[in-house]
């Protein structure tokens, strides 16, 4: 009798482990990751060959539609100076079987004299906006909104980018760069409102943007701190996710994965992009070309 009760305890937790392993293993999302392309018809300058991406895209294209992903996210720079060129890339997104979410770059908004034009080319419903799957929150910041590229001068927010450029340079000494942009105090709130919501909601999130919050000394949102101050109390929040600088980078802020993905434009031939496995409990990224692949682990920080 005895050995007949620890069988049936013995089977009862290899089905709870089964259970367990089946829930953590089951794939919830899959979608296909997309940064910089930054094509122009121009010649080469340095490591960047704009005029290749093109090509790269379509192959990428081909690649994400091969693995069946339901959706697609690209972080910005799809053009690198020329708003005629927008059309090209656009032309090879839309070969996409899924949609593709678009947010922009600093180098979208060059020739740009209104900024509504240009979001709604990219089929933004908004300057910054958020969509659900399963769920999963996705959050598209616009770290573009307050730029000195984004058409501010005569409105509210060139006072604001104004005192982004004190508050940068009072923190690091350094004047700040003119391809980094931030967010504005409403755009803030606006975040701050979406993560109080999925906390609610025991939702998971996951924020993207053109400009990386963290990783890239210089290269960051002009903001960065005072957005990373406020994600942190917020738990549902499961990573950062950005473009903007080519080489890409990872670091942790806390326990708070910080990603930036490989950009496209880079070297002759090498594409970069990558498929995103989201799972209860983790991220895989299956880079492909330069972008490198990672796992993020959300149970072991």
């Amino acid at each position: 009798m005895k050995r007949i009760s620890s069988y049936c305890i013995f089977l009862m937790a290899l089905l709870a482990a089964n259970l367990c392993y089946g829930q953590s293993a089951k794939q919830v999302i899959r979608f296909g990751l997309i940064s910089d392309i930054q094509y122009c018809d121009c010649e080469p300058r340095g490591s960047r060959f704009y005029r290749n991406s093109i090509a790269k895209l379509d192959s990428c294209v081909d690649a994400i539609n091969q693995q069946k992903v339901q959706f697609t996210l690209n972080l910005g720079d799809i053009i690198d100076r020329n708003p005629k060129d927008l059309d090209t890339v656009l032309k090879s997104l839309s070969r996409l079987d899924k949609k593709v979410y678009n947010t922009p770059g600093n180098h979208d908004y060059a020739g740009v004299k209104d900024n509504k034009q240009l979001h709604d080319k990219l089929g933004m419903p908004e300057e910054y906006y958020s969509f659900k799957k399963g769920n999963w929150r996705f959050i598209m910041l616009n770290t573009n909104e307050v730029a000195s590229y984004a058409n501010v001068a005569g409105t509210w927010k060139e006072g604001a980018l104004k005192q982004m450029y004190a508050d940068y340079k009072a923190a690091t000494g350094h004047e700040a760069a003119d391809y980094n942009g931030g967010i504005s105090s409403t755009q803030l709130a606006w975040l701050e409102d979406q993560l109080k919501a999925s906390q609610k909601k025991g939702e998971s999130v996951l924020i993207f943007s053109h400009h990386p919050m963290s990783c890239a000394k210089g290269l960051t949102a002009l903001n960065d701190r005072e957005i990373l101050g406020m994600v942190a109390g917020y738990k549902c929040v499961k990573a950062l996710i950005a473009g903007h600088h080519h080489s890409g980078a990872f670091c942790y802020e806390g326990t708070l994965p910080v990603v930036v993905v490989e950009g496209m434009v880079e070297t002759a031939g090498q594409n970069a992009y990558g498929i995103v496995e989201l799972y209860p409990n983790k991220l895989v990224l299956k880079g492909h070309g330069r972008m490198l692949s990672r796992t993020l682990d959300f149970d072991k920080p």
